[in-house]
């Protein structure tokens, strides 16, 4: 029996790839993104903080909310506090409402990843044709607006269709966030070459852990202590990438703020703390696209000619 396959990546076990190492000498990139949502009112999808499987309402549209309204501002606190970089995973119908969350974004130096155009929808129903549009919408959007087109893709509850990769390359994007299958980056096969996978957590995630599994703020701080102390020990081995996900509107609550400052504190004041590279995903992306062949598992672009 043969079980179906998605075909866009082979078994490559972590204990038999080469070594090497991200710039100047690091061994454990670490990136925080964050989740700037917009979501419909009384329409689509979306989480819900009370109740499991709820509907669509005035109070979970406006908990979202938070997020843009409150939440964002206190997380940027957080970071310019221990001086970290970011990236934001970014629904592009925001531009339309919240031109200050973009200035901040803009002063601060870090990166938009494009994450669809609402939380309210999922690109895996769509027919290729519209995800194809839906595709170009974002693209288009974000660059009008930053002047320069996002490098990455991650999409809304990280919902994909059969063609997404396929669409995305031939779109532009040099990689894609959706496939936590991997404590480093790896090649995704396209039918128009290669995309490159960068770690994001389904796990080290405050939505899943918070909302769905119902831990508390303080588990999911400790969550990140723990995979920090744990990874920037193994690094020694082989180049890894940490990636930390949250939600503006989940951690972004003051009484969860605290145990993710403590957190963090621990981890950038950590004594190994010169094994590591703060970085965003993009970056994480251009370096392992010069890197020789072999390197990166998968089968990657052919190296470039002078």
């Amino acid at each position: 029996m043969k079980l179906p396959s998605h075909g866009r990546y082979d078994f490559h076990p972590i204990i038999e790839r080469p070594d090497y190492a991200w710039p100047d000498g690091k061994r454990l990139a670490v990136c925080i993104v964050t989740n700037l949502e917009v979501y419909a009112y009384l329409k689509g999808t979306g989480w819900d903080p009370a109740k499991l499987n709820e509907p669509q309402n005035q109070r979970n549209y406006s908990w979202r909310d938070y997020g843009n309204r409150v939440g964002i501002w206190r997380l940027f606190d957080l970071f310019d506090k221990f001086g970290i970089p970011a990236a934001h995973n970014v629904n592009s119908l925001l531009y339309d409402d919240h031109p200050q969350i973009f200035e901040k974004i803009r002063e601060r130096g870090d990166e938009i990843v494009s994450h669809g155009r609402t939380n309210a929808e999922r690109q895996g129903d769509l027919w290729e044709i519209d995800e194809q549009r839906l595709i170009a919408d974002v693209t288009e959007k974000i660059s009008a607006n930053e002047g320069a087109p996002p490098r990455g893709w991650m999409g809304p509850a990280a919902s994909e269709s059969r063609v997404t990769p396929d669409l995305l390359k031939e779109a532009g994007y040099r990689y894609v966030m959706d496939w936590p299958a991997d404590d480093q980056p790896f090649w995704l096969r396209t039918r128009s070459g290669p995309l490159l996978s960068v770690p994001y957590p389904a796990e080290l995630n405050d939505s899943a852990a918070i909302i769905h599994r119902r831990q508390t703020a303080h588990d999911f701080a400790q969550m990140i202590v723990d995979q920090f102390d744990e990874m920037v020990e193994l690094s020694a081995e082989r180049p890894l990438v940490m990636t930390i996900s949250l939600h503006a509107f989940v951690v972004g609550q003051p009484f969860r703020l605290k145990p993710l400052r403590e957190a963090l504190r621990h981890c950038v004041e950590h004594k190994l703390k010169d094994r590591v590279w703060w970085t965003r995903p993009g970056d994480i992306a251009d370096f392992c696209y010069q890197l020789p062949p072999g390197l990166v598992p998968g089968e990657g672009p052919a190296p470039s000619t002078p």
